[in-house]
């Protein structure tokens, strides 16, 4: 018993060791900063968007975002924000009006955008990429697998100015957002503009998955937004409840994630999800053990 327990001890240490010395890097620490800040944003919205099942706009978003990150690859562009951001910010309107539209609902408004925006910029990559390892470039654009500790103090900067943007936008809008998402006819009676919130909303979500990109790639960015406003759910029914649970959950899975993916060498955007399917499971079995 004393030999395991000096084992265990000497393979916390060792953990710990390692963790200090990557620590001393500042990819390290952007990673953390970055990732923490966008798992934030993500899960506040992220409550709204699944009460409104509108959940996987953040899937046709992230496709969106990949043709968008294809074309100025292509073209060479030295900060791929300023096509990518406007591109997905134009898409999330174009994706409101186009799911008002009685012949076209948002399911399938989602699915038509994501499905030919993706098509479209794995086609580009293909024909004009002038890059040596096109499936590593697609690898990493779709699953994030090595983009977050590649960045720099400026993309850092930008990442921190946004999250403080949404992040005010949503205490301010705290109630009107509320409003939208329950009852929009009651929204409209008493006055809210309903359909200038959910155009800001889609803005935002624009927003929030750009920055994601770079975290878990375009593929996994719905699990930064469903797995912990899910998980919330399963221990909370109010709202402010669920959204504060959310946003727990997330920075902590996203906290949890990135060490786990330093300490074992996996992808970080996989393992941030991975983590995050965890404690949907956990949050799960804590809801049936206090409901019997």
């Amino acid at each position: 018993m004393m030999h395991e327990t000096r084992h265990g001890r000497k393979v916390v240490m060792s953990m710990i060791a390692k963790l200090g010395l990557y620590f001393q890097y500042p990819f390290v620490r952007y990673a953390l900063i970055v990732g923490v800040l966008i798992a934030l944003c993500s899960s506040l919205l992220g409550v709204t968007l699944v009460l409104k099942r509108f959940s996987f706009i953040g899937d046709g978003l992230s496709h969106v975002a990949f043709g968008a990150m294809a074309i100025a690859s292509v073209l060479n562009l030295t900060n791929e924000m300023l096509l990518v951001l406007p591109v997905t910010v134009a898409s999330a309107v174009l994706l409101l009006r186009t799911g008002q539209n009685t012949r076209i609902k948002g399911d399938a408004a989602i699915a038509m955008i994501s499905v030919g925006a993706l098509a479209f910029g794995y086609l580009i990559m293909n024909v004009f990429s002038t890059s040596s390892n096109l499936s590593g470039d697609v690898c990493s654009t779709l699953f994030g697998s090595t983009s977050i500790l590649t960045l720099t103090g400026r993309e850092v900067w930008i990442c921190v100015m946004l999250s403080v943007l949404v992040v005010i936008f949503f205490i301010l809008c705290y109630n009107r957002i509320f409003a939208v998402t329950f009852d929009e006819d009651f929204a409209r009676a008493v006055g809210s503009n309903v359909e200038a919130y959910n155009l800001m909303i889609a803005i935002v979500i624009a927003v929030i998955i750009v920055l994601a990109m770079n975290l878990v790639g375009s593929l996994l960015i719905s699990a930064l937004v469903i797995f912990p406003a899910l998980s919330a759910m399963r221990l909370f029914h109010s709202f402010r409840s669920v959204t504060i649970c959310s946003a727990v959950l997330s920075v902590a899975c996203a906290f949890l994630g990135i060490i786990l993916s330093i300490l074992a060498g996996t992808p970080v955007g996989s393992t941030i999800v991975a983590v995050d399917a965890a404690a949907f499971g956990i949050c799960c079995l804590a809801a049936a053990v206090v409901n019997k």
